[in-house]
């Protein structure tokens, strides 16, 4: 054990019995050169109780803020977020539905439903990792007026656990053996063995009403007319609902926290792109906010010089990476193409996929496209530090990966195209239309090209491209494509259940309609076992150690192929206060926005 972990682990016993501050922590952690999330993350492990976070609701009444106006370029097509893998629909139902608790900006923890965040102090965290017991805030109601209780936690888990209702959060709630109520406004939520990641299960994911969920379990789950209708607790109710044009909702007269929300009605339109979304709150005002800029950062500064908005930089663990598909996506079994049982005529040559990885002009990348909305990265896993690996990773380098193809048998033909026993080196890469996207697919087309890979370009809507219609070929669930690029949110500090995106028992398939959360369909004895260690281990600095591991056995083995590292950007009238956090959906805490 090094200096710095006996110092780490002295520091937290002295928080932990109350005879450092939280602060006093926070700020020691920063003195050895580590981060502020880093230290909050050794608390949330240690379960030493949440400070509240520094912003400031200034509002001294419900209402009064008149429509606030949200352009999201990529319109939501369902209003609960999960039975979806799109960010566009995540942020859309956070108006409606809430969860027990959200991540803060600096990797705290927010109560919403919860009337505190359970920790070591407080008893609602068991100290053997087997439990964790959430009390409820009272006098809590749904749209529809029914009070919010303990039933409903319990049967959302039933709900969302059970395999055939298919929906995207399964891996969180089936490490949870039993949601137990204690009483009407307590609830219990059992591991079948030590869980350091307690807060996975309704933290950013919301809670779902019982009366409205209660007769489409399993198979029945996306027949709930309260998918596109809500009845929530949140600070907004439905007006109106176009799947992939527009949501429309009014304020919630009796929503539970005080003088909230500010704003009367929301208008929330979709379509478009990032480029015409963050011009029209930049330099036109027409609306108050535009989500997700993936937008060139030499652009958004342009804009900014109008003055009437600001883009707002919030960092967190997202990435944009490469995917190399392990299954076939050109033949078809049983209906299914890309099915795991079949394998990729050429991505499972090391020699291909290390020569793709040396393909990746990350430098070009940042300072011609992404600048501050972007930093260059070779890891799959980044941020908080102490989940950093110290791999360096594949570089750009066109003759390297020129030499390894030509060691590996893949020869040039007549026209230029390499090939190895009559499999020509030709590749489809997809993605959803957006500038920057394209972009980065050129730039990779045009250095394959020099290697002698012929590769197709592919943009599908990214309304269609991250819908969950199980139906449509076009989705990035379907994967029918050799490349495919991306980001999935992290949602929250701890990348436990990040990490759980490349576990063999959630491949994507036709079964789970698609929302299995490995799209890659790579599967990997060491990953699972050692994904599994990791579940368990109670020891923040040997757990940090085995999410290392899996990053590095990713990365090493070219499923993926990290680009840049990607806080939030959100465009914001300059009057609009939003504490957006980058750990979560930019709406985690829309109660709380307001005009100054």
């Amino acid at each position: 054990m090094s200096r710095e972990e006996d110092t780490l682990r002295e520091w937290l016993t002295l928080t932990r019995r109350g005879v450092w501050s939280r602060r006093r922590f926070i700020d020691a952690v920063g003195r050895l050169g580590l981060g502020a999330p880093m230290a909050v993350q050794l608390l949330t492990h240690a379960g030493v109780a949440h400070a509240q976070p520094g912003f400031v609701y200034k509002p001294t009444r419900r209402g009064g803020g008149g429509t606030l106006r949200i352009l999201s370029w990529q319109g939501p097509t369902l209003l609960n977020g999960h039975f979806s893998n799109g960010s566009k629909d995540q942020l859309a139902t956070r108006l409606f539905y809430e969860p027990l608790a959200t991540w803060d900006r600096d990797g705290s923890l927010y109560p919403v439903l919860a009337a505190e965040i359970p920790s070591l102090a407080n008893g609602g965290v068991a100290k053997d990792g087997l439990s964790v017991t959430w009390k409820l805030k009272r006098g809590v109601s749904w749209h529809d007026g029914e009070p919010f209780t303990a039933d409903d936690v319990v049967y959302s888990w039933e709900l969302l656990r059970n395999p055939e209702s298919a929906a995207f959060t399964v891996g969180t709630f089936q490490t949870i053996s039993e949601a137990r109520k204690i009483d009407s406004h307590t609830v219990q939520l059992r591991f079948p063995k030590p869980t350091p990641a307690w807060y996975d299960a309704f933290v950013g994911d919301p809670v779902l009403p019982k009366k409205h969920f209660a007769a489409f379990m399993g198979g029945k789950s996306r027949e709930a007319p309260a998918n596109l209708k809500p009845v929530g607790t949140g600070p907004y109710r439905l007006l109106d609902f176009k799947p992939g044009d527009s949501v429309r909702a009014e304020a919630n007269p009796a929503y539970h926290m005080p003088n909230r929300p500010h704003f009367d009605l929301i208008e929330l339109k979709g379509g478009g792109d990032a480029v015409s979304a963050a011009r029209a709150v930049l330099q036109t005002g027409e609306y108050d906010l535009a989500w997700l800029l993936q937008v060139e950062d030499e652009v958004l500064q342009r804009m900014e010089r109008a003055g009437r908005g600001r883009v707002d930089v919030a960092h967190g663990g997202d990435v944009e990476y490469l995917m190399l598909n392990q299954a076939n996506p050109w033949i078809e079994v049983d209906g299914e193409r890309s099915h795991v049982s079949t394998q990729h005529p050429f991505l499972r040559d090391p020699a291909v996929s290390t020569a793709i990885a040396h393909l990746v002009d990350r430098d070009s990348i940042h300072r011609f496209i992404y600048g501050r909305a972007g930093t260059p990265t070779t890891n799959f896993l980044n941020n908080p530090p102490q989940f950093q690996s110290k791999r360096q990773g594949e570089a750009f380098d066109i003759a390297r990966a020129n030499a390894l193809l030509d060691a590996a048998g893949w020869k040039r033909g007549s026209d230029g195209i390499r090939t190895k026993g009559g499999q020509r080196l030709k590749m489809l890469f997809q993605t959803s239309t957006n500038t920057i996207r394209q972009k980065v697919q050129t730039i990779f087309k045009q250095a394959a090209a020099q290697c002698g890979i012929d590769v197709e370009l592919k943009a599908t809507s990214a309304t269609v491209f991250f819908s969950g219609d199980a139906a449509n070929p076009d989705t990035n669930a379907r994967f029918q494509a050799d490349l495919q690029m991306y980001t999935i949110t992290r949602g929250g500090p701890d990348p436990g259940r990040f990490m759980e995106l490349f576990c063999s028992w959630l491949v994507a398939s036709k079964a789970n309609k698609y929302l299995g959360r490995n799209v890659t369909r790579w599967r990997n004895d060491e990953y699972d076992k050692t994904f599994r260690a990791a579940e368990t281990e109670l020891d923040p600095v040997k757990r940090a150690a085995l999410l290392i591991k899996l990053n590095d056995l990713l990365c090493e083995s070219h499923v993926v192929v990290p680009i840049v590292s990607r806080p939030k950007l959100t465009a914001l009238a300059q009057k609009l206060q939003a504490p957006i956090s980058g750990w979560t959906q930019e709406s985690g805490r829309i109660f709380d926005w307001y005009n100054s």
